[in-house]
């Protein structure tokens, strides 16, 4: 017995006719009859917006309908070292892996697919950086980034780029990408500006076995980046190590009153120290400066007495030579009033002046003649 089956295709539509489950033919848009007879016939319906074809006789037709894949559909076979940029309509959609096979329906949607051999080179060519940059802000977004690394290098620094381990070269400033597919990439910024790095909390021994802890602070750049890296694993903890070394070698040669008289001697021996040992690592050291030296307790506590006993002692002596100073001004005036009564007579009346001035009340007898003639007499 025969079944006919009408089935309709849409303009914007593809239909796969399958017979006993095998692929017989492609259904163009239009109506068709079908005749199923003793066969089982199936039709599956495909939108040409969604150009993809993902169906599980996609192998099967690349493989044994060529003709067929030729006419309906755009075909992608990708190599082990071939990445494909997928474009419809002219926009780029897609990041095509290594290996990818696959069809896309033609008709409705202009798929076009690049392909790009990344044997030779890991750098994305710089005129597609510029299509993969900010991709997030189109209306559709791109698939396939996972396999692009992209990088955005400032302008006050570089970066090093990596592959499978090795440093490959140094990146300047600008937008970068990198294909990801058969390798290990990665890129690691480095600020080429100034930068600061504190010592703190270093507790050493001076010469003479007194505690001290110290605060560094130092400036540095790096003067070359590649040698650096390749040399240290961790540029600025080697230059910390350095740091601390020079300081010590800095603080225990030398006692106690040796660093407070010279704070500055700290500085010299730490910078000449650690930047010859820095010039082979591509480091440069701008400056160094000690913040803080903090003492023990008891030993704040001796100084303070120290310097109250000079400070004492300091004042005693202009004490003296102030005394010294008076008792000679006395002496010279003595030798004047010695040899002028007059002189003399005036100082008397001077110091009745000053005298008088301390008394309340002062009862005189015998009237003011009897007070001037009995009490000072000027001969």
């Amino acid at each position: 017995m025969k079944f006919i089956k009408r089935v309709t295709v849409k303009k914007n539509e593809r239909g796969l006719l399958l017979r006993n489950g095998d692929f017989d033919r492609v259904l163009q848009p239009g109506a068709h009859w079908l005749v199923a007879g003793l066969d089982t016939l199936r039709v599956e319906l495909f939108a040409l917006e969604q150009p993809a074809f993902t169906h599980g006789l996609a192998d099967y037709l690349m493989a044994k309908e060529p003709a067929v894949v030729a006419a309906e559909f755009v075909r992608v076979e990708l190599t082990e070292n071939q990445v494909g940029l997928r474009t419809e309509n002219g926009a780029l959609v897609e990041v095509l892996a290594p290996a990818t096979r696959r069809l896309y329906w033609k008709g409705l949607v202009d798929v076009q697919v690049e392909v790009i051999d990344i044997a030779a080179s890991a750098e994305v060519p710089a005129a597609l950086v510029a299509r993969l940059v900010q991709t997030q802000l189109r209306q559709r977004a791109v698939q396939g980034l996972a396999g692009v690394l992209q990088v955005q290098v400032p302008e006050h620094g570089a970066g090093i780029l990596w592959i499978d381990g090795k440093v490959e070269r140094l990146l300047t400033a600008g937008s970068y990408a990198f294909w990801k597919f058969n390798r290990n990439v990665s890129v690691e910024l480095v600020d080429l500006r100034l930068q600061a790095l504190e010592v703190t909390g270093q507790e050493i021994l001076t010469r003479d076995k007194v505690a001290l802890r110290l605060n560094l602070s130092a400036t540095w750049r790096f003067a070359d980046v590649l040698k650096a890296y390749k040399e240290l694993a961790k540029p600025a903890e080697h230059l910390y190590r350095e740091l601390q070394f020079g300081l010590r070698a800095a603080v225990g040669t030398r006692s106690l009153d040796e660093l407070l008289e010279n704070k500055t001697v700290i500085d010299e021996v730490v910078t000449a120290q650690v930047k010859s040992k820095l010039a082979d690592y591509g480091l440069q050291l701008d400056g160094v400066g000690v913040k803080d030296i903090v003492l023990p307790g008891e030993m704040k506590t001796i100084l303070a007495q120290v310097v109250e006993a000079g400070k004492s002692a300091e004042a005693n002596v202009i004490r003296r030579r102030e005394e010294t100073a008076a008792t000679r001004s006395l002496l010279n005036t003595a030798k004047v009033m010695e040899d002028n009564p007059v002189a003399l007579r005036l100082k008397e009346l001077e110091t009745l002046e000053r005298v008088a001035e301390r008394i309340d009340k002062i009862s005189v007898f015998g009237g003011l003649d009897q007070v001037l003639n009995g009490l000072v007499k000027l001969r």
